[in-house]
């Protein structure tokens, strides 16, 4: 009970963290709508060449646009997350304050993204969404189910986003920088999220390869939840898997990091 606390404690300072950015938050959502609008306006105009491409019509394709703007800070697919700390931590050697807390690090590192990600949900997220709503034809359903189905997907494709960036920000471990690390996993979240195209429209075996990774349970899984396009029950279950892989590694090379104590710069 009292590691419950502690946890739960630590992802409201999370939340409470980035509610402090106000301007930031307020430029965020500016910049998220503007680069929702983009993609809008070019996915309508792919749409009306290619009807019913990849299995939407033109307002779930839209839909789609906006729930990919809610999401690209909610789950850091841009960057953002904590992986740019914990990496500078282990760099410095900060990381050997936080091996000494009585908290395990990973789990510590979770809980204050989660809490991080609710802030940037609702502070970050909504507003985009409801514009796209509010001005654009989207297909929303009526079915409150429907939004506790796709509600339900939310929470692990934030299990998945935090077990890759945690092994992003592991392996500064091992590297003397990890600038490189952070573009290629930033890239390969862009691209195999689906945050540019959704992953329907891929084609042959490249369709096939890039909805099996755990990017797409970012935000393919959620939106095709949502639009009514997956069973709730499968889509959990893809998601819980690469989560609990995905924490199962970041805890292997935690081990293993820890064990050798390799702090760079300390």
């Amino acid at each position: 009970m009292g590691a419950g606390r502690l946890y739960a404690a630590v992802a409201a300072g999370g939340f409470r963290r980035y509610a402090t950015y106000r301007t930031a938050t307020a430029a965020g959502v500016f910049t998220n709508t503007v680069f929702g609008l983009v993609l809008v306006y070019t996915y309508l105009a792919l749409w009306d060449a290619r009807p019913h491409l990849g299995g939407y019509d033109q307002a779930q394709a839209v839909t789609y646009v906006w729930l990919g703007q809610a999401f690209l800070s909610t789950l850091a697919i841009g960057g953002g997350g904590f992986e740019d700390e914990l990496m500078e931590r282990i760099r410095t050697g900060d990381i050997a304050i936080d091996l000494y807390r009585p908290a395990d690090l990973q789990l510590w590192w979770l809980a204050a993204d989660l809490g991080r990600a609710a802030f940037q949900l609702l502070g970050r997220g909504v507003l985009p969404f409801a514009f796209g709503a509010l001005f654009f034809p989207v297909a929303l359903p009526a079915d409150p189910l429907a939004w506790l189905a796709f509600l339900g997907a939310v929470l692990p494709a934030m299990l998945v986003s935090f077990g890759i960036r945690f092994l992003v920000g592991l392996s500064a471990f091992w590297l003397m920088d990890g600038t490189g690390v952070v573009q290629i996993a930033w890239l390969a979240g862009y691209f195999c999220s689906g945050m540019l195209l959704p992953l329907n429209v891929f084609p042959g075996a490249l369709g096939e390869v890039v909805r099996a990774l755990p990017w797409s349970s970012l935000l393919q899984a959620p939106a095709d939840v949502l639009l009514g396009r997956a069973d709730p029950l499968p889509t959990y279950a893809f998601q819980g898997a690469w989560a609990v892989a995905l924490l199962a590694v970041g805890r292997l090379l935690q081990t293993a990091a820890t064990r050798r104590v390799v702090v760079q710069g300390g």
